[in-house]
């Protein structure tokens, strides 16, 4: 009888974990940069809610002084806005609107920005 030899020999094993390590080398710094700017686009939705309720309540004429006044069952804003990325919102002030503590975490792509950019009009 001929009986021949089944399974992968060490070489093929070899071959596909390398090129397995070599796809892990490409596709996970670009995860974590996607998930840094998903939190990041998480956070400023959240800093427009806030600022939404803060203008709200001007409207109605209170002056809220902090966050927790915007937020509860009766109020602006149902339940209270957390960062994704572990930040704390403060309310800030007229000019600079709401702030989170990540801020812009030294990066120069505005993509990961924990900040709202105030857009200036030009008339």
């Amino acid at each position: 009888m001929n009986k021949r030899n089944q399974g992968f020999t060490l070489v093929e094993i070899m071959i596909v974990v390398a090129i397995i390590a070599i796809l892990a080398a490409v596709a996970i710094p670009n995860f974590i940069k996607y998930r840094q700017n998903s939190q990041a686009a998480a956070c400023v939705s959240n800093l427009k809610q806030i600022e939404a309720a803060a203008e709200q309540a001007k409207m109605a004429g209170t002056t809220p002084s902090s966050v927790a006044e915007l937020v509860g069952p009766t109020k602006y804003i149902k339940n209270t806005p957390t960062c994704p990325a572990g930040g704390t919102y403060g309310l800030g002030d007229d000019t600079t609107g709401p702030t989170c503590s990540i801020d812009t975490n030294g990066s120069d792509d505005k993509s990961a920005w924990h900040k709202l950019i105030k857009e200036t009009s030009g008339s």
